[in-house]
């Protein structure tokens, strides 16, 4: 699997399901981001993708 397949993976890892919808908290977000060296814009990418919403988020970058 490659590292976009690796982060996929992470980002639904990490999410927690709540009333029947996946949800990811801004910060975890940012974390993913780091830990992949990748631009948070390509987690939001994903998270809007795989169905995955944004919670808590900090600095008003995903609506």
């Amino acid at each position: 699997m490659g590292k976009e397949g690796d982060l996929i993976n992470a980002v639904l890892e990490r999410a927690q399901e709540t009333d029947g919808r996946k949800k990811l908290a801004c910060a975890e977000a940012f974390e993913l981001a780091k830990e992949f060296e990748v631009e948070v814009i390509e987690i939001g990418r994903i998270c809007n993708q795989q169905n995955v919403r944004i919670r808590k988020c900090q600095l008003g970058c995903f609506e």
